[in-house]
């Protein structure tokens, strides 16, 4: 009987936009799956107010990588729904918004389609997904700390370095949860959202210095994701090492699912993180918020 053929290393071509590429069938092999490790999602005593958990997704597609290839990207599904699917189950409502109030992009490349808790969880986000709020016109209500959101969430997602840290409004959002001591949650790449609290800020007056994280490591960003095609090219800049320039500790050396929290801040280092970090900020949010 004849072998079949080995996965290609290349990354796979976007047809849909010029020098744009999804990552190669043989990256996609090691790095998805049908299903995932979700848990159930079993909260015995829900929360039961008016909180909501913000979301502030990517609605790019492409990030742009240093030899001028596109990544097609977006926000990492796993890491998207798994730990919102545990809020949810939490007791608590969530809210989609976007830098620009266009749709949210995920990464369809990485749906766990045979996961029918996830699926059927997308299928109840997909109108807010599609049809998210525009981040600027939820500022005016973070004028103080009635504000109906308990935590800020950043999917992540290769597209989480594409306009989240630049952005003024994403940097107000995050002041505003600190001061008023709101949790921010993020994963993977993610954490790149962090970086708008810098904008406009000398270094050693970033809002996170000091903290420590997980977040997706350079290591793997700078080797492997090239070596077997998961990306077209080099990384345009590298995250932790941003991250650590601003005075941030990265906890992690690989990707293991490592979870970490560090005040009201929780991180996870990779989509190998989603079911570990819904959980840790379930149960995080429904202690501090109540039943």
């Amino acid at each position: 009987m004849s072998q079949p053929a080995p996965l290609s290393h290349a990354p796979a071509a976007d047809t849909a936009e010029y020098n744009a590429f999804f990552p190669s069938p043989y990256s996609l092999s090691l790095y998805t799956s049908p299903h995932t490790d979700f848990d159930g999602g079993d909260y015995p005593q829900p929360y039961r107010g008016d909180g909501k958990v913000l979301v502030i997704a990517s609605d790019e597609r492409y990030l742009k990588m240093a030899n001028g290839k596109l990544f097609s990207t977006g926000n990492h599904p796993v890491e998207t729904l798994l730990p919102l699917l545990h809020l949810h189950r939490a007791g608590f409502a969530i809210e989609i918004a976007t830098l620009s109030g266009n749709a949210a992009k995920l990464e369809h490349w990485a749906m766990p389609h045979a996961d029918t808790a996830v699926q059927d969880f997308y299928q109840q986000l997909l109108p807010q997904l599609q049809a998210p709020r525009k981040l600027a016109d939820v500022l005016p209500q973070l004028g103080n700390s009635t504000a109906p959101y308990l935590a800020l969430f950043i999917p992540g997602g290769h597209a989480a370095l594409n306009g989240l840290p630049f952005s003024r409004d994403l940097k107000q959002a995050l002041h505003w949860a600190i001061q008023h001591e709101r949790f921010v949650i993020s994963l993977c790449h993610g954490p790149a959202g962090l970086l708008a609290a810098a904008v406009d800020e000398a270094d050693d007056n970033f809002l996170f210095s000091g903290y420590s994280l997980c977040v997706f490591p350079d290591a793997i960003d700078a080797g492997a994701n090239l070596d077997i095609g998961y990306m077209p090219g080099p990384m345009p800049w590298l995250l932790a090492a941003k991250l650590q320039q601003l005075g941030m500790t990265v906890l992690n050396e690989g990707i293991s699912g490592q979870c970490h929290r560090d005040r009201l801040l929780l991180t996870g280092d990779s989509p190998l993180a989603s079911n570990a970090l819904g959980r840790l900020a379930a149960n995080a949010l429904l202690e501090k918020y109540g039943h």
